[in-house]
């Protein structure tokens, strides 16, 4: 059989999610509903800190207060835990992690049921949550490319995207309902019976120690023999010399700096659409729908060699849509605009993450899904921070607008600049 003819789908997976690495990896399998279990769960306890802080403080800014708690340990955290997953068995670290988020969730629980109401209590423990997910992440992501083969690589971050969206989608709203009815303290019991589906598919794992490739100049011919350190310096130095690596990033900057209007949503919902709170909802969850489609119709993916252009015209396509979005001035077409963008960000973010797994050594992977996790969670909100900034300086009209032309913009000085880049194919990966 050629290489075209092993990648040429059946005709229903043309259209729906690759269901390929859950049918032939068991391990794989109780990792993605393990996952899938408790980013619910996590969700529902995101939600339900955020309602407790505001019911014991009355303070929008302190529930503000939570998202810069978890931000900062996970930016700071995020390079050395991936640092950590290039040096130590990767299930043992993922399984620790795992058991310190289970275990964090049962200390909201038992101080809820205690009725322990302090504010410092609660940021305590969103901090500690973060360091534990930079811990766990690298890990659990440098996992994957050692449990399924290169080929079905992209369609288990198709799966995993699905995983993601579904629990930010999901989560919120199921803990809403379960504080609304039983308090706080059921939702924390949820969650930390949740994890225990995760922490059953970590312990099932062989034992995973990164293969020593001597990619990060320490040399060797020890195969799998544990590097004595990873150094995030050597990661980074390595990044720096791979340009197709490289620019999995600089194309996310694009579209996460200059192209993201979150933070313009509530000013959209009323001086655009002169909606309310529940407008500026409807504008949040729309992306997130159709970063949801973008998992579930992602059987098509499967016929793309050349994953570098695949990326470009997906952040191209974001760019566009919130450019558009940023003209019209009716909200049915605006949310079906955002959930395009949401949709041609998980093509990009599937294909981005693929490379990751595939054109990096193993000894590197988990320094890199620490900078990935770095980009994705500091990139979204230097985007805030510039669309809040040029909305203030002119109006949300010229800052969406302007911010997703320029996002297409620099995109197209990118696919000028990398060559290599467009030429990627994922037959023959090269960093």
């Amino acid at each position: 059989m050629s290489a075209t003819q092993e990648v040429r789908p059946d005709s229903r997976r043309r259209v729906l999610a690759d269901l390929t690495p859950l049918r032939t990896s068991a391990d794989y399998r109780r990792l993605w509903f393990g996952n899938t279990v408790t980013w619910v769960g996590q969700g529902m306890t995101t939600l339900a800190i955020s309602l407790q802080v505001y019911d014991i403080t009355r303070s929008p800014f302190a529930v503000g207060l939570v998202g810069l708690f978890t931000l900062v340990p996970l930016v700071v955290f995020g390079l050395y835990g991936g640092a950590i997953a290039d040096t130590v068995d990767r299930r043992r670290l993922g399984l620790a992690s795992s058991t310190g988020l289970a275990a964090l969730s049962v200390a909201l629980c038992v101080a809820a049921f205690a009725g322990f109401h302090h504010v410092w209590f609660l940021y305590g423990i969103v901090s500690l949550q973060a360091v534990c997910a930079a811990l766990n992440a690298p890990a659990r992501s440098s996992m994957i490319p050692r449990l399924l083969p290169a080929e079905q690589l992209r369609a288990a971050n198709a799966l995993n995207s699905m995983t993601t969206t579904f629990g930010t989608l999901v989560g919120p709203s199921l803990g809403g309902v379960v504080v609304g009815l039983a308090g706080y303290q059921t939702a924390y019991l949820i969650d930390a019976v949740a994890f225990s589906a995760s922490l059953y598919a970590m312990w099932r794992l062989p034992s995973m120690l990164p293969e020593r490739t001597g990619s990060d100049g320490a040399g060797g011919a020890d195969g799998g023999a544990r590097p004595k350190r990873a150094s995030v310096l050597d990661g980074l130095r390595f990044l720096a010399t791979r340009p197709n690596l490289r620019m999995t990033f600089f194309s996310d900057f694009c579209a996460m700096i200059l192209a993201h209007p979150r933070a313009l949503f509530p000013a959209v919902a009323v001086l655009w659409y002169g909606g309310d709170a529940k407008t500026t909802g409807l504008l949040v969850a729309a992306p997130a729908c159709g970063a949801l489609l973008g998992g579930v119709f992602s059987g098509w993916q499967g016929r793309i060699r050349h994953h570098g252009q695949a990326i470009l015209i997906s952040v191209a396509a974001w760019g566009t849509a919130i450019a558009l979005f940023g003209l019209t001035r009716n909200l049915w077409l605006g949310l079906l605009l955002l959930a395009a963008a949401g949709y041609a960000d998980t093509v990009s973010m599937i294909f981005r993450n693929t490379m990751l797994q595939v054109a990096a050594p193993d000894d590197m992977r988990g320094r890199l899904q620490g900078v990935f996790i770095v980009v994705v969670v500091g990139g979204p909100r230097l985007g805030d921070f510039l669309a809040g900034s040029v909305a203030d300086l002119t109006s949300p009209a010229v800052a969406v607008t302007g911010g997703g032309l320029a996002c297409v913009l620099a995109i197209g000085l990118l696919t000028l600049y990398g060559k290599g880049f467009r030429r990627y194919d994922a037959r023959h990966p090269e960093p």
